[in-house]
């Protein structure tokens, strides 16, 4: 039996196809919810980041092995690559803003702040009616190419993250650390994510860094309070959950398809992660 993985979309319940470089798509919650009775199967998108504006309703939000309940007014954020699903209350409003990869990168490295926003699933309350301005002049935008369409478009999507990290600031739900030292962190997580699978010696994600193992041990202390390689271990272990929770792979499956030799190893690597094997974490998820 061929193991079936976790659906990967375009936009939900899309075949997967080539992401436009400064792709930016805006819909309505109701469009895709409405016909699925509310709840949206797990899935992940691989080059998309979403940003989900709730005026109206609430629900529940699974994004890996993380459940996050929210009412409305509030801001849910899904980086790309990560499982997520939803349980809406029937009638729940809102709004859908998804952004490309490289287009979201492009941002970032313009305004570092925005990194913050995106470093993580969440639900951000907000003020009532705080972004529907903002998003009513986004959708007329994307409707039509007047003059400085293009300009427009970004304009008032910059303005909408600037208040959504400041929603973050004042709500100390995070501390950004600043300097080099998170700079290299950030650096780090970016090669972790696309290295995990094959690599999980930090002298080799050092070497590639162009710094020293010891520097780089420093630097995750500082700015991330943890060693590389709990960092490295760690982004296995989420996939590792995920594959637990929405795909049908065996634990041998999982464990070669992580890049492990032994399943009995990953199985002693999962249980030390999680408080339970990978059978055991399967049969009874997190509440």
């Amino acid at each position: 039996m061929t193991a079936e993985r976790i659906p990967r979309f375009f936009l939900y319940g899309e075949p997967p196809r080539e992401v436009a470089d400064r792709f930016l798509h805006l819909e309505s919650i109701d469009d895709r919810t409405r016909p699925a009775n509310w709840n949206i199967r797990p899935h992940a998108h691989t080059n998309l980041t979403h940003a989900f504006f709730v005026r109206d309703g609430g629900g529940r939000m699974f994004a890996d092995a993380t459940i996050l309940p929210f009412e409305a007014p509030c801001l849910l954020i899904v980086p790309s690559n990560v499982v997520h699903g939803f349980q809406y209350r029937a009638g729940a409003e809102g709004s859908v803003v998804t952004i490309s990869d490289l287009y979201l990168q492009d941002l970032l490295r313009r305004e570092a702040e925005f990194r913050t926003l995106f470093a993580c699933p969440r639900a951000l309350p907000h003020k009532p009616d705080q972004f529907d301005r903002s998003l009513q002049e986004l959708s007329r935008e994307l409707s039509w190419t007047a003059p400085g369409h293009a300009s427009a478009v970004e304009a008032l999507l910059i303005s909408m993250l600037v208040s959504a990290v400041r929603l973050i600031h004042e709500a100390v739900v995070l501390e950004q650390p600043h300097g080099a030292a998170a700079a290299l962190v950030a650096r780090f997580r970016e090669a972790v994510e696309a290295n995990y699978r094959t690599n999980t010696q930090v002298e080799c994600f050092a070497q590639s860094l162009g710094v020293s193992a010891k520097r780089l041990r420093a630097a995750c202390l500082r700015a991330a309070g943890t060693t590389p390689l709990r960092i490295i271990q760690d982004r296995l272990l989420v996939e590792a959950k995920r594959l637990m929770l929405y795909s049908n792979m065996t634990v041998a499956e999982t464990a070669y398809y992580l890049g492990f030799d032994d399943p009995a190893y990953f199985t002693r690597f999962f249980a030390r992660g999680c408080g339970a094997s990978p059978r055991s974490f399967r049969k009874s998820p997190p509440a």
